[in-house]
């Protein structure tokens, strides 16, 4: 037992530091990433770099971040996940696959992520190449693509009811479709010149599938297509948009206004996955969504009159407040003295005088009526041609009563005096 101490304490040593050179090796091959913050590797293997969520407000609605690979070679691999165990699950899963990346993702080098999640990015160099790289994070607080999406789905939203019943959008649709699915529709033409066997049936299964992966190239190598075969993507499109055009012409504009209906309601729903998948705060692009719902079924007028009807009660309110205020707590009235009687009074018998010219002057007054009702009518004109509405006799007559009312008050004050 002895000799056997020496050799069990050797292989415990050995198991221990391999341990500790293995978590050593795992801690530096896992980088947590701030925006600004950039790692350059220098090491084959899987290295992976994580991002912490934060903290969602409404001011963050249109952030986004953005993890950025700098290198020059096409010899790597991307795993992304929530969390590391399961990036490392994805690479070795991928590993054993025969060397082919069934779990692997789309190579890219520019990787948006959500900042509201806990996101991870694997990425795999093997050792016999170059395997030298930098990645860095960045933050945008506001992503001009992701605000268009969010101001077309709104858009498109609102414009559905129109656009469904509009024939030039039609038109463009039908052109910009037939654009689209020509490949289909050539497979279609040539599946017309096979029998109906099996041939036939290999070209139909397969259409979809050597659809995709033919509008996968041409979308990665799109810049180049248009740059190289200019002339050639020209003649096409403008072939292809003039068969469409034609088809579209023949069978005509949409007039069933249930399949009108339904149009709108594919491109309303078409507008509210925009808003949806604009943002990676969901739960305030859900909030939007509801809420274009809900303006969209209530105008704008059904809240215009909400508020009119409130401005009318809280109006009344007040009114019943100051009505019953002022019969609580009355206003002492001031009196008129004398002389602004005599020339309020003035003042209102100029007023109204004129009123009354106005008034027999003016289309509605019946002049020949009037003149029948009046006991004086030759006094009556001459006071519409600008003489006054008294006499002298009845202001001789109205001097002397005012006179008379004058001494009788003076007479009553001495009377009150000398009882006192």
């Amino acid at each position: 037992m002895g000799l056997f101490k020496p050799r069990i304490n050797g292989i415990l040593l050995i198991v221990i530091v391999h341990h500790t050179l293995a978590q050593i090796a795992g801690a530096n091959s896992l980088h947590y990433l701030e925006p600004g913050d950039s790692v350059e590797n220098t090491k084959p293997g899987l290295r992976i770099f994580c991002h912490n969520a934060k903290s969602k407000y409404l001011i963050h609605l249109w952030r986004t971040l953005t993890l950025s690979l700098h290198t020059d070679l096409d010899t790597y691999e991307l795993y992304d996940g929530k969390s590391p165990p399961e990036v490392v699950e994805k690479h070795d899963l991928s590993q054993r696959s025969w060397r082919f990346n069934w779990f692997g993702t789309k190579k890219s080098k520019q990787m948006k992520m959500n900042p509201f999640e806990d996101t991870c990015i694997g990425v795999y160099t093997p050792p016999a190449n170059n395997y030298r790289y930098k990645m860095s994070m960045t933050l945008t607080s506001i992503d001009v693509w992701r605000l268009a999406l969010t101001l077309g789905g709104t858009l498109l939203f609102w414009s559905a009811p129109k656009l469904s019943r509009n024939a030039l959008f039609y038109y463009i649709t039908g052109i910009t479709l037939g654009d689209a699915f020509s490949v289909l529709i050539l497979i279609w033409f040539i599946s017309k010149f096979f029998g109906r066997g099996k041939a036939m049936y290999l070209i139909i299964a397969s259409g979809w599938t050597l659809s995709t992966w033919l509008a996968n190239i041409l979308w990665e190598n799109a810049q180049i297509i248009l740059l190289q075969y200019r002339d050639y993507v020209l003649w096409y499109l403008l072939t292809t948009s003039f068969i469409s055009f034609i088809i579209c012409y023949r069978i005509g504009p949409v007039t069933n206004t249930r399949t009108k209906n339904i149009i709108q309601w594919f491109l309303q729903g078409s507008g509210l996955l925009m808003i949806y998948f604009s943002s990676y705060f969901h739960e305030a692009s859900t909030g939007i969504c509801v809420l274009i719902i809900i303006l969209y079924n209530f105008p704008i007028v059904v809240f215009q009159k909400g508020k009119v009807y409130c401005q009318i009660l809280i109006l009344r309110s007040y009114l019943n407040y100051n009505s019953i205020r002022n019969s609580m707590f009355p206003e002492r009235r001031r009196l008129l003295t004398e002389d602004e009687y005599r020339e309020q009074g003035i003042k209102e018998t100029k007023k109204a005088l004129g009123e009354l010219k106005k008034y027999c002057s003016s289309p509605e007054c019946s002049p020949w009526k009037t003149v029948l009702r009046l006991k004086d009518p030759i006094r009556f004109a001459q006071f519409m041609e600008g003489s006054p509405h008294l006499s002298s006799d009845e202001r001789y007559e109205h001097d002397v009563e005012l006179t008379k009312l004058i001494e009788e008050c003076e007479y009553t004050e001495d009377e009150d005096d000398d009882d006192y």
